[in-house]
């Protein structure tokens, strides 16, 4: 529709028929996909099911229908962020498949027409198991284990394990813990196991603290004698300075070991020798790989004529075939997917998760011996509201030294609506979580609820984001809260010289490390922004690194500096110490059960505010965790959000 046959209304104040309900139902997000027998399954939250995970494949009638009876909930929480929850025990679908269940932790094997039955024994009254990242090796189970001291113990104490294990296929440890074979340890943490196709050798990946796994991890390989058993682990790839963030052994039985590693700087694949040796196949400025902030992960694939396929790129991810010798031949090179994910093999083809700027996550399948390079969609994505949906862009600003600050740009959208003649629409700054972690630039209903009522999505890719190699990753060390407040505020004033936004009208918000980011930026830029909407954030470095779960307990330590030698940056960083400069009007948000951004982060945060006249809303969850899961609970948030913003911004909001 042509500009002059929409009508004018303020912006912000667009009627959108994108409603919060609609949004927190959810846009589906299927992941961890494989092959079952000649099938494509995977995993997809289900939001108006309290965010459980489910088990889905492809029904007859094409719609995605659920595999699992009983309303099973797939899902690991091993480091808090999960691992792989599950696999098929073989390549026949009637040997069924074994996972992790999401309300006892326990692995479950289940077979079509029959009851799924325990593998893993049930957690005794001095221990917590999760399990995840499986292989299968002759009739037991092997994955990693991670071992609590108990439900309500210290999330971080030194009673926390983690160890390779082996569980009987039979169910005979579900009964007996001692049938648990332990098989491997020596790290803090680690991967699942990766079994050579000849069963003699196995891999896995390592760290300890104070690494996190893009920092430094050692790839270790052991011999696996007849009876099962590991022979001595050595390392042979990683170390000092280097970061392993996948390994896979050859399909064609030729034993080679391939890992995606970065000594120069990017994560790109390699082939590793058994001395530990290393050959790039491909020695460029791309990734291969994200970071692993979920065991399990993976990026490449192995197939059975001796080809990896891969998925590479910077801002984005696309997938192609690479060679042994490093020939690359591009999959659907031209294709509307520049987002490729959770990528599965049966060998032959390729099932993985797709999407792009005006395509939503869709499970997709190519055969790369097809000459046609067809996609199959196997699981519809949504096109409801498609009419409103943002048309993105990409923008690299400069920084104050002349740093590179990517961003995705989304303009206000409406396809019946249009800003008044000479008014600049209000933008909000969107900070990703992690900080280590990047956004894919693809509709993501969120931000669809503000763009459809004229409001802006500036979605900053700040230094310490990955996608951009190690010395981009490598920006935030040390210089978190300083690196990333920067360059938000950065990408904020680029974004308005262009006239694009209009400078009176800046909010920011960001979930976790990005609600840090927000609430820090308040403080330090309190004449950019004027409103904030601030999500189950981390707030004060140094009682977080005390408080969170064990896998990042330590993340602080390479974020702003070792401890306690650094505790003046803790202390001059964190929002919860400069909360008497906040005087922005902002929202708060927080799970009453999150064990990686504890409830009293939020709370010391008011505590410092009481007496003061800045407005904020703060409201608890009862029931949520690190992410909300629940359709009421999204949906109140973006009503509240939305509401502030209109009251700071001067419009009328259609709340929806």
């Amino acid at each position: 529709m042509p500009d002059d046959a929409r009508t004018q209304a303020p912006y912000g104040s667009w009627r959108s028929a994108l409603a919060a309900d609609d949004v927190a139902r959810g846009a589906a997000l299927p992941e961890w996909l494989d092959f079952v027998g000649g099938e494509v399954w995977w995993t997809e939250p289900l939001a108006h099911d309290g965010g459980r995970s489910a088990l889905m494949r492809r029904g007859p009638d094409g719609a995605p229908e659920e595999v699992l009876p009983g309303g099973r909930d797939v899902r690991s929480r091993f480091n808090e962020y999960g691992a792989r929850p599950w696999l098929p025990v073989s390549g026949r679908p009637g040997d069924g498949i074994v996972f992790s269940d999401g309300t006892d932790q326990r692995v479950h094997r289940w077979r079509p027409a029959a009851p799924a039955v325990p593998l893993s024994p049930p957690a005794g009254p001095g221990a917590v198991h999760r399990y995840g990242d499986f292989a299968v090796r002759g009739a037991e189970l092997w994955c990693v284990r991670e071992t609590l001291p108990d439900a309500a113990g210290d999330p971080v104490s030194d009673g926390v394990r983690r160890e390779l294990v082996a569980l009987p296929l039979d169910g005979s440890a579900a009964e007996d813990p001692a049938a648990v074979r332990v098989l491997a340890a020596g790290h803090r943490f680690l991967t699942g196991p990766r079994i050579a196709p000849g069963g003699d050798r196995v891999a896995w990946l390592g760290w300890d603290h104070p690494d996190m796994p893009w920092d430094r991890t050692d790839l270790m390989v052991a011999a696996i004698t007849p009876e099962g058993l590991l022979g001595p682990a050595v390392r042979v790839a990683g170390g000092p300075g280097r970061s392993v963030a996948q390994a896979e052994w050859a399909a064609d039985g030729t034993g080679r070991l391939f890992a995606v590693t970065d000594p120069d700087g990017w994560w790109n694949l390699h082939e590793i020798g058994p001395d530990g040796g290393s050959r790039p196949l491909r020695a460029e400025p791309q990734e291969y790989a994200e970071a692993l902030w979920r065991v399990g992960s993976r990026w490449f694939l192995p197939l059975h004529d001796g080809t990896l396929a891969v998925l590479h790129g910077t801002a984005g991810r696309r997938p192609a075939l690479l060679s042994p010798d490093g020939k690359r031949t591009a999959l659907d090179p031209d294709g509307p997917y520049t987002e490729w994910h959770s990528p599965a093999t049966d060998g032959k083809r390729i099932a993985a998760v797709a999407a792009g700027p005006a395509h939503r996550p869709t499970v997709v399948l190519l055969d790369p011996r097809d000459p046609g390079g067809r996609v199959e969609v196997l699981r519809p994505p949504s096109r409801e509201h498609a009419e409103l949906w943002p048309a993105p862009f990409r923008r690299t600003y400069q920084g104050p030294g002349g740093e590179e600050v990517h961003a995705h740009v989304y303009p206000p959208q409406h396809p019946r609506h249009r800003g008044p003649d000479g008014e600049l629409p209000p933008y909000v700054v969107l900070v990703h979580g992690g900080p280590t972690n990047r956004t894919h630039m693809t509709p993501h209903p969120h931000i669809a609820y503000f763009t459809s009522r004229g409001i802006g999505v500036l979605d900053v890719q700040y230094g310490g984001s990955t996608g951009h190699g190690r010395a981009y990753r490598e920006r935030l060390r040390g210089g978190w809260g300083v690196v990333d407040v920067r360059d938000c505020a950065t990408a904020a004033r680029g974004l308005v010289a262009e006239g694009l936004a209009d400078p009176r009208r800046l909010a920011i918000r960001g979930a976790s490390a990005g609600g840090w980011t927000a609430a820090a930026s308040l403080i330090a830029e309190p004449e950019l922004y004027r409103a904030a909407a601030i999500h189950f954030p981390v707030l004060d470095a140094d009682t977080w690194q005390r408080t969170t779960h064990d896998f990042e307990s330590r993340y602080a330590q390479t974020l702003i500096g070792a401890w306690p030698q650094s505790r003046d940056a803790y202390v001059r960083r964190s929002p919860v110490h400069g909360a008497a400069g906040i005087r922005a009007p902002f929202a708060l948000f927080q799970g009453s059960l999150d064990a990686i951004c504890p409830p009293s982060q939020a709370e010391r945060l008011l505590e410092r505010l009481s007496g003061s006249d800045v407005e904020h809303t703060y409201e608890v969850f009862e029931g949520e965790g690190h992410g909300f899961r629940r359709a009421a609970t999204v949906a109140r948030t973006l009503r509240t959000e939305l509401s502030l913003y209109g009251r700071v911004f001067g419009f009328t909001p259609d709340p929806g």
